[in-house]
């Protein structure tokens, strides 16, 4: 197989089909990444690399100053996960939002990035990718009208057209991320999706 063009990557390009394979190949481009990044209208500032633990620390890693929408908290992520996520907002989440709620977004809500801790909060699990600043847990979205759309409350309680919207952005979500869980995986993601550019795919 051809190596993945990854210079042909321009984030003010809309997403397709090669989009994802060319996020997935950041990981192994760091300056290339940045190089990205620096080109598109997303504003962020590097970090210095950081470890907190045997297996907890990050490097290549940018804070998000500026994107198409504020978020509730810091957003600090690997430079893949960053180009990914401002997609999926610009992209995914921005259109479904008028699409299926006739409001525009103008927030988006989430529990966290950096975090020392391994997966599922077991003691012996893996490490999570959380640990890295490799993933985001994103738990809900403010609307221009004044509304609030979160997972835990609109997965399943939702109308049928918020959880039309939350399905649609989960979905569309796995052709950028490598993991995306949301409340069909396990109840310890009944109220966030969990976006992340491990080594594992999975998309539920």
């Amino acid at each position: 197989m051809a190596p993945v063009p990854v210079g042909s990557l321009d984030l003010e390009r809309p997403i397709d089909r090669s989009t994802g394979r060319q996020l997935l190949a950041l990981k192994r481009a760091p300056d290339q990444c940045r190089a990205i990044l620096a080109a598109s209208q997303l504003q962020v500032r590097d970090l210095e690399d950081r470890r907190t633990g045997p297996f907890c620390g990050y490097s290549d890693v940018v804070q998000i100053l500026r994107s198409t929408v504020p978020y509730s908290g810091p957003v600090h992520l690997t430079c893949p996960m960053a180009a990914a996520l401002y997609l999926w907002e610009r992209d995914v989440v921005a259109p479904a939002a008028v699409k299926y709620l006739s409001s525009r977004l103008v927030r988006i809500d989430h529990m966290g990035t950096y975090s020392c801790r391994r997966r599922q909060g077991g003691s012996s699990n893996r490490p999570s990718e959380h640990a890295t600043a490799n993933a985001i847990d994103i738990s809900g979205f403010r609307l221009e009208d004044g509304r609030r759309i979160t997972v835990l409350g609109d997965w399943s309680g939702g109308s049928t057209a918020e959880r039309a919207f939350l399905r649609e952005i989960r979905d569309r979500a796995c052709g950028l991320f490598q993991v995306v869980l949301s409340p069909d995986y396990n109840a310890a993601h009944r109220d966030h999706f969990h976006l992340d550019m491990g080594d594992w795919g999975v998309c539920r």
